[in-house]
Parts: C-alpha cells; structure tokens; sequence
C-alpha cells in the first residue's frame, strides 16, 4: 500500500491490516493471519507488525488473544465514547460547553430520526413505547432508577428504521453523558413524573401524526437535560 504524504510508518501499517481484512471479507471474531504471514504480505519487520496490531486493538478493529493469535475485533464505539468523555472532562470550563455541544448533536440527530420514523410507527409499536413509559412511571413511583429504561425507550422509538448504527450512536451519547455527570458529582434530576410526562408527549404527538408536534416535544425534553447539564 503506498505511503500518503507525511503519513508516519505504524499509520501505513495499520492501513494495511485493515485493507486485508475488508479485501479478505473477514467478519468479526474471524482470526487473522499470523504475525509472520503479515510480516511477508505487508513486507515489514515483527515489531512494526506488532506495534500496529496494538494500535488498532484500541480501537477495537483487531482483538489480541494472548496465546491464540488475533481476530478481527467488532469495531465498536467504545474508543469513540473514551474519547468523547475525556474530551468533555478536559475541558477547562468544567465541561459545562462541551456537554452542551454533545447534547446538541444528539438533539438534531434524534429530531432528524423522529421526522423519518414517525412515517413508519404502527400503533402496536406505539404501545411498546407506552409500556416502556409505564414501567419508568412505576419505577419513579416506588423511588427506583429508570435510566436504563430511559435509554431503552429512545432505542426502541427508533428501532423500525432496521438502522443498526442508530442505538450505537445513542447509547455512545448516553453513556458519555452519564458518565460526565457522574464524574462531575450528577445534578437534580426533574421529578420522575416531569420525566416521564416529556417522554409521553413525544408518544401523544406522534399518534396523532404531529410530526412538527413531535419534535417539539423532544426539543422540550432536550431543553430540560441541557438545563440539568448546565446546573451540574
């Protein structure tokens, strides 16, 4: 593979093993030639195939197995969502803007994603969604935890559009929101029944074909978790 102009030697390598794995159709968790058979395809030494190996390891393309040999890792976005927490950490306001920018990204992705799903809901759909915010209602009730549900709620609303990339994305954004307000000591959360009432808005417009309806009420929801952020 050619060199790109000042790209550095390890970053070459690296393009190379993955070049190999799509030309060779390799699915995740299938295994990878051995160090000494990519050390004749891509013509480098040991080290550099193995300093390589490890670059792309952290970025879960290729996964190690001591005394196994290596495969081909499930290209996940857990380096995404390191990066994107120790971003947001780093940052010197405290992490108060780059929350807020995070949020605003989600924000225009999920609006974007309710103008394209609410064409496709069925009602049957809609009541999965309304159990969901049944058993967040009972658990606000009992003094129970209902991120989890939470999160379950936004993946399941966007489940018919068959696009495997969207809960990925969204749980990327909810886990490095979750974990930044941990880290910075959390904030008070609206009451349960406030939560639960932004949630069934959203549910309310979209029976009635409100599109626009729909969409305001995730910008409220939006609203009042960008205001929790900025309380943190």
């Amino acid at each position: 593979m050619p060199r790109m102009p000042g790209e550095p030697r390890n970053s070459r390598i690296q393009r190379a093993v993955v070049q190999l794995i799509l030309d060779r159709r390799l699915r995740p968790g299938a295994p990878l030639p051995t160090e000494a058979e990519l050390m004749d395809a891509l013509r480098v030494s040991r080290n550099s195939v193995r300093e390589a190996l490890k670059a792309l390891q952290a970025l879960d393309i290729v996964e190690i197995r001591h005394g196994h040999g290596t495969y081909v890792g499930q290209a996940s976005l857990t380096p995404l969502i390191d990066a994107l927490t120790f971003r947001t950490l780093a940052r010197h306001d405290d992490g108060t803007a780059a929350l807020a920018e995070l949020l605003q990204v989600r924000e225009v992705l999920e609006e974007g994603l309710l103008r394209r799903v609410a064409q496709t809901l069925t009602d049957v759909e809609l009541d999965r969604l309304d159990a969901v915010l049944d058993r967040m209602a009972a658990a606000g009730r009992a003094g129970r935890p209902f991120a989890e549900l939470d999160r379950q709620f936004h993946e399941l609303l966007y489940a018919p559009l068959g696009n495997a990339l969207v809960p990925q994305l969204l749980g990327a954004f909810w886990t490095v929101f979750h974990r930044v307000d941990g880290a910075r000591g959390g904030a008070d959360a609206p009451s349960p029944e406030l939560t639960v009432h932004r949630h069934r808005a959203i549910i309310t417009a979209l029976r009635a074909r409100d599109v626009e309806g729909a969409q305001r009420a995730m910008a409220i929801h939006f609203r009042g978790i960008g205001a929790r952020a900025a309380r943190t």
